[in-house]
């Protein structure tokens, strides 16, 4: 690591530490892809998470004085900022650093277009050849810092904050569809083992019960006398949640959607009270509406591991979200399109021998011999717009806090303490509520447009 932030903060010096990391970064994606007891899609999801996480943690130690310190000494004049004390540096090569693998994953997309099985000569660029990837990915990162300062204001300021909002309100619809299709798995599994009842009502309660007991926290740590703004967000919280516990169980909504109950709302109950909890204890420069400021003391094992998991949490969401937008291509589906295919003229007769030919071993993990099982174009947007997204939280969306500008202190950064940042989190907690009420009330006032999916239940 020390290697890969002494090339990207020096990037007039040799690339020979470029190509160290290139080296490990592509064993560790093979290692994982092989490894791995998984299918080939599955292992190759877990290769570009390892590379999501090493760019972001990159990206994160950008931000310490450790590195600001190195950019400034930098003799290149692109470099040279004007801001105070020179307290911009890092937010810069945060966006440096995550351009980088916008831009990488943007390539790919571009590369992968039209790909549909693991068949296709191009399947191999998603599928492998993990050396020249990485190095494509270290090269990147280090020519993002020959880019003028002022591309990355702009990139900053709308791209890259577009991408992030995209990225929030997909995240939001995923989630709300999770809410229902995992309501409904368990529904339907009801039917072969008891089981899944208790999975289903127990884990019903303990979501309620964790969201009271979140609410009682807040309400007893981070609501003291004159702290309104945090009243605010807890109380609406409070009526958002009583809104939708009722609005899932009332005559109208059970007559159109009978699978809809308290399941789905405690998971969305559970995921906004968790935000709004998450916004009130990273309120900066609040000692007294925010009790964690009181603490002091080494923190920088809380920090290292908060945001380890925060970008554990990003990347498996995002490796998660990049798959939905396609259905799994089953065998016989896939034979059946083979079989036309043939019958067509498109392909030989040879084609629908060709599969008997291969080693049995390596099909066994080679689900996508007849089709795709996501989107490889789709998945490589979902990492770029995730990308984007981490670049926004790293920064405190866009907000430059320099409290002690001329502190020598090399202590490393907090994810998320800014008031934008809390913003952002409880408007998003507002939005999943509106998502998943209209996913409610939806099929009452338009019962003809959700005929058929109600029938097929």
């Amino acid at each position: 690591m020390g290697a890969a932030l002494s090339c990207l903060a020096l990037p007039a010096l040799t690339s020979l530490g470029t190509w160290v990391v290139s080296c490990f970064s592509a064993a560790a994606c093979s290692l994982a892809c092989k490894s791995c007891n998984c299918n080939n899609s599955v292992a190759t999801r877990i290769g570009y998470a390892i590379i999501f996480l090493l760019n972001s943690i990159i990206a994160w130690l950008m931000l310490s004085n450790w590195a600001i310190k190195q950019i400034q000494k930098l003799p290149l004049d692109y470099l040279k900022l004007n801001c105070t004390e020179g307290s911009c540096y890092g937010i810069i090569a945060v966006h440096r650093t995550c351009f980088a693998l916008v831009l990488f994953h943007a390539l790919l997309g571009l590369l992968l277009l039209g790909v549909r099985n693991s068949g296709q000569p191009r399947s191999s660029i998603q599928n492998g050849w993990w050396g020249p990837k990485v190095l494509c990915w270290m090269l990147l990162l280090v020519a993002s810092f020959f880019i003028p300062n002022e591309f990355f204001r702009v990139w900053g300021n709308y791209f890259s904050l577009t991408g992030a909002a995209i990225f929030i309100l997909f995240g939001l619809i995923l989630l709300v569809d999770f809410a229902h299709s995992w309501t409904e798995r368990c529904l339907e599994n009801m039917e072969y083992s008891d089981k899944w009842k208790y999975i289903l009502i127990g884990g019903t309660l303990f979501l309620y019960a964790a969201a009271i007991t979140l609410t009682g926290i807040m309400y007893g740590f981070f609501t003291p006398n004159g702290c309104s703004l945090n009243q605010f967000f807890v109380t609406l919280n409070v009526i958002l949640s009583l809104l939708i516990t009722f609005l899932c169980i009332t005559p109208s909504v059970q007559e159109a959607n009978h699978r809809s109950g308290l399941s789905q709302s405690s998971i969305v109950v559970i995921y906004c009270t968790y935000l709004v909890l998450s916004a009130v204890a990273n309120e900066p420069n609040d000692k007294e509406c925010n009790p964690l400021r009181k603490s002091q003391g080494p923190q920088t094992t809380s920090i290292v591991l908060g945001a380890l998991f925060t970008f554990l949490a990003i990347a498996y969401s995002t490796s998660r979200a990049a798959t939905q937008g396609v259905e799994g291509v089953t065998e016989s589906s896939s034979r059946e399109h083979l079989i036309a295919a043939v019958e067509n003229g498109t392909l030989p007769r040879s084609a629908l021998y060709k599969d008997d030919d291969q080693d049995d071993d390596d099909d066994e993990r080679d689900d996508e011999r007849y089709g795709a099982v996501y989107n490889y174009s789709f998945f490589h947007f979902t990492f770029a717009i995730a990308a984007m997204y981490v670049a926004m939280l790293l920064t405190n969306w866009n907000t430059i806090i320099s409290e002690q500008p001329n502190s020598q202190d090399d202590s490393l950064i907090r994810i998320g303490q800014s008031y934008t940042a809390v913003w952002v989190k409880v408007v998003s907690g507002w939005i999943c509520y509106g998502l998943y009420i209209w996913s409610l009330i939806a099929p009452v006032l338009m019962p003809d447009r959700f005929l058929v999916s109600q029938s097929d239940r």
